[in-house]
């Protein structure tokens, strides 16, 4: 028997067999490639699925977890071979397609990553879709003046490890944060300073002091619409996340009176060359070390209840599921 989470409409997720969804009999169970599921991870849409709360499965029933990291059990793709070493981020896992949190999947071929040299599967799921998206946007702030840098909701998955890369790169990482009790924590990542959350979020004029050369935002909202505003010229601004609010109640202002750029960072359906090169770059900067500090993991079992405690803000950093245990 094969166990997994299993979501089902207006219900809390359940521990339950699902070699039902790994035949392709219905299209969220599709794909050339059978893996073998070592370990997957919980990120914030993965809690909010497990609740059962509704917006993040589409589809139903579903597997959730949006981060996959196994081996190649079996393949129909000529690139994969059984025994092969993989993960997969994003492509709709665990919002239309079944995801990691069960012992098997059935993937498509083109979705796979190989595991970079030198990252072992468990740290390979703390990085996870957290980790990936984190390098992208500091890929994507890297050409931006000099001075500090602002990263929001510093104390989660995204957060903590865009603060790590970037500091590891040379950056002044100022790391805001609801928490300022994890003061410590964050400047052990690197952070230079902690600025208090709650300065970004009333709302402010178009332009404002300049404050930032970039910024890292996974909030949304009136902090995203303050960022802007408090940017220098020409600094860019990488949001990818809207966990204070999807809207952006902000003017064109900053970006025709300084330039200021807002880059959009989509993880999902990001093509196979920049997913190598993020999952390259992050092999060669981040500090494993470092990551393990701020990873807890748990067994499959236990997932639903890892959940409800980083919704709680009772985790912080990445939650790694260990599938086999």
């Amino acid at each position: 028997m094969t166990r997994g989470w299993v979501v089902r409409r207006g219900e809390s997720a359940e521990l339950a067999e699902v070699d039902r969804f790994l035949h392709g009999g219905d299209q969220a169970g599709a794909g050339d490639v059978l893996i073998d599921v070592s370990h997957s991870s919980i990120n914030y849409k993965d809690a909010l699925a497990l609740r059962g709360q509704p917006g993040v499965a589409r589809v139903s029933p579903l597997v959730p977890g949006i981060d996959l990291v196994g081996t190649v059990a079996e393949s129909a793709d000529r690139r994969w071979r059984p025994g092969a070493a993989v993960l997969v981020n994003g492509w709709g896992l665990g919002e239309t397609h079944h995801g990691g949190l069960a012992e098997r999947a059935r993937v498509d071929g083109s979705w796979l990553v190989r595991i970079p040299g030198g990252i072992s599967p468990e740290r390979a799921a703390a990085i996870g879709t957290a980790g990936f998206t984190a390098e992208l946007a500091v890929q994507a702030v890297a050409d931006r003046p000099a001075g500090n840098v602002l990263v929001t909701g510093a104390t989660g998955g995204v957060g903590s490890i865009a603060t790590a890369l970037l500091a590891a790169r040379g950056a002044r990482v100022v790391a805001a944060t609801g928490r300022l009790a994890e003061r410590d924590y964050l400047t052990g990542l690197g952070a230079a300073d902690v600025l208090d959350r709650r300065e970004l979020e009333e709302s402010g004029k178009p332009l404002q002091s300049q404050r930032w050369a970039a910024a890292v935002d996974s909030v949304g909202g009136v902090p995203l619409a303050n960022i802007l505003a408090q940017t220098v010229y020409g600094g860019p601004v990488a949001a990818c996340g809207l966990a204070a609010d999807a809207s952006l109640p902000a003017t064109v202002m900053p970006f025709i009176l300084r330039g200021v750029r807002l880059l959009g960072i989509n993880s999902v359906r990001c093509p196979e060359d920049r997913r190598i090169a993020a999952w390259a770059g992050l092999a060669a900067t981040l500090d494993l070390r470092l990551l393990d500090s701020i990873t807890t993991t748990v067994p499959l079992a236990d997932a639903a209840q890892a959940a409800e405690d980083l919704l709680a803000g009772r985790l912080r950093g990445r939650v790694v599921v260990d599938v086999r245990a």
